[in-house]
Formats: structure tokens, sequence, C-alpha cells
């Protein structure tokens, strides 16, 4: 079967800042946040449960742009985070809006971990907000705040893991449970929550040598790959061991050549693991999506290059779906955005379509 590709309905009116997938393996559920202050909720099966332009759910209005968004402990449950500084949890049954945390700064990242029922938020006050979610109200409990050297660009998640990418290529990965731990510490006295000095299970400085983009963790807990604004990629493992710190590489990608022969260099702006196959996604600057096998070093496919920047992309759980978040990135300069340019691409993917070359 080759992919079938569909656009979603009633796409946001301004840049998508990211999208991701309900973590429930048969459902088809997908939330988008964007510039334009609002947080989408849409269902790629339409009313008949066919899968198509799929339908609109719901909308939530923040008060700033939002900057990134996830889904919590169910489909049901989304946390949000944004230029009004604040994380929100919102539930999708009654619509209702909650603040979790909030920070000194616009907040870029929001992640949740469904094995430490904690909600991680990085934060352009350079601090990483660490909450509990599972204590009945958001007042029971105080952030821990983590003071960081840089701010963080960055964030992705494993079953144990957490990675934060930074400024000045610095990269911290931090032990889950013992960021689990710090939320039972937090002193309910605070009105900020509890500032702690964690120190890393790994401190690294990035293998790119310009400002990180993105990193997102494998799906195996076994490592990560981060991007750049310099079109590459980097793969690197989380055993320090020499072996394994020797099979971490870098690659060129998204670059065109330009009709007077120069090598047009544009960001990767997002990068997505595979939850079946292990391989991953890159979205660039180029309007391009391409899959790669990490293991293997190799480009398994290329996709048809997009009419805008690709700004975000994510895998269904099932790893049937992939959903690509088109959107202008302004590498042409240019900071006003035409309506109708914003759109979500969905490719439905054959069972072998992100198979890694030497996959059995």
């Amino acid at each position: 079967m080759a992919s079938n590709q569909f656009t979603l309905a009633s796409p946001p009116t301004d840049a998508i800042s990211a999208l991701k997938f309900s973590p429930e393996p048969d459902s088809t559920r997908i939330v988008v946040s964007s510039w334009d202050k609002n947080v989408y909720v849409y269902d790629l099966r339409d009313e008949n449960g066919q899968v198509g332009e799929g339908k609109l759910l719901q909308k939530f209005e923040h008060r700033a742009p939002v900057l990134d968004v996830c889904f919590g402990e169910n489909e049901n449950e989304i946390y949000t985070a944004g230029l009004d500084w604040d994380v929100r949890k919102i539930d999708l049954n009654t619509s209702q809006q909650t603040v979790i945390s909030s920070h000194e700064a616009g907040v870029r990242n929001v992640v949740y971990s469904p094995e430490h029922k904690v909600i991680i938020s990085g934060s352009w006050d350079s601090t990483l907000h660490v909450s509990r979610t599972d204590t009945g109200t958001t007042t029971d409990s105080l952030p821990a705040v983590i003071p960081l050297p840089s701010k963080p660009f960055s964030i992705s998640l494993t079953a144990t893991k957490l990675v934060v990418a930074m400024a000045s290529r610095a990269l911290h990965i931090y032990d889950l449970k013992a960021l689990a731990l710090l939320t039972a510490q937090s002193d309910s006295t605070s009105t900020n929550g509890n500032r702690v000095e964690v120190e890393p299970w790994q401190r690294r400085e990035s293998s790119l040598k310009f400002m990180t983009r993105c990193v997102a963790c494998m799906p195996g807990d076994t490592g990560y790959a981060s991007s750049s604004i310099e079109g590459r990629v980097a793969v690197e493992w989380f055993d320090p061991s020499p072996e394994s710190q020797a099979r971490k590489y870098a690659f060129k990608c998204h670059r065109q050549t330009s009709d007077d022969g120069v090598d047009v260099v544009y960001p990767v702006n997002a990068l997505a693991f595979h939850p079946v196959h292990g391989s991953f996604a890159s979205g660039g600057g180029d309007g391009v999506v391409a899959l790669w096998d990490g293991i293997s070093k190799r480009r398994i496919r290329q996709y048809q290059k997009y009419p805008s920047s690709v700004a975000a992309v994510d895998f269904s759980a099932s790893g049937k779906y992939l959903a690509i978040g088109v959107s202008p990135g302004f590498e042409d300069g240019k900071d006003d955005i035409p309506e109708g340019v914003v759109k979500i691409y969905v490719r439905e993917l054959s069972e072998t379509e992100a198979k890694g070359k030497g996959a059995k």
C-alpha cells in the first residue's frame, strides 16, 4: 500500500508551534498549538469514522501565543505552554483550564511523563518546573524549580530520562525518578515552588556546531537525536561507555542547491521517532520531510517538497500516521503569513514505509 496524504480541515491562522498525537494506541486524536493564541484538538476521523479531512473537535484560546502542547494521562487531558508564562492543564471533557505553574518568562516546552506522573516545562527564564499531576489539585503540590545554565530550546523524555537542549550548545540529561522525587519535597509555603539545585545525570556539549533547534528521544530509551539551525542532525546514545560514545555521529541534511550552484542551508525544525521501527523523521525550513534509519545511517525516503517550512512532525502511537505541520518559517525575511498557507498534512503510512533498511 502506498502512503495516502490528506490535509486537516480548519487549520490554525498563524504559525504552528507544535503538534502531538494522542499516546493511546488506537487513537486518531491530535493537538496543535499556534502563534494565533489557540490550541486545536482534531480527530483524523470524520463523523462517519472515515479517515480523511478529519474534524476540529475543540479550540482553546490563550492570552498569548502558545509555544508547545502535549497530552497528559489520556487523550482527554492536555498541557499547554506559551508566552503568557503559564503551564496550563486543559480537561477536554469539561473545557476547564487550570494553571499548573507560572514561570518568569515565556515557556518554550512542556512534556508529560506517564511513568512518574509529572509535568515538566522549560522556560526562557532558564528554569525547569517539575509538577506533580496526581495530587488532586494544583495547590496540593507546588513545582520543584530547577535552575539551568542557559535558556532551554527543546526538551524530550523517555521512560527514565529527560534531555534538555540549551543555548551555548549545552545539553543536560536528568534522571526522571530523581526529578519526580523533588516534587514531594516542594515547600508548600512558597509562592513560586521550591528552587532546587539538581546535578544532571550527564552534562554534554552538543555534537553540532550551531544552535540546537530540536531534540527527540529514541523510543527504546537508549539515546536521542538533535538538530541545529545549520542543516545538521546528530544521533547519540545515553550509555557513557567509550564503546557506545564512539557510535555517535552527525550528518548534513535539509540543504538545497540554488540555481547558481550555491549550497543553501536550512534549519532542521522538527524531529520525531517512529514508535515501532525506531526510525525518525526530520522536517526542515526547506519544506522537506525525510525519514532516516539512525542505526544504519541511511535515509529511508524523502517526501515531495511541501509549500512552506516544516514546523513540526509527529507519529501516531501506532506508527500508522505521520502528521506534518507546515507554516512559513520566515527564512525569506518576511514576517506576514498569507491566508491559507498554514496547513496540517497527515500521511497514512504503509507497513514498511518507515522501516529501516536493515530491519526485519
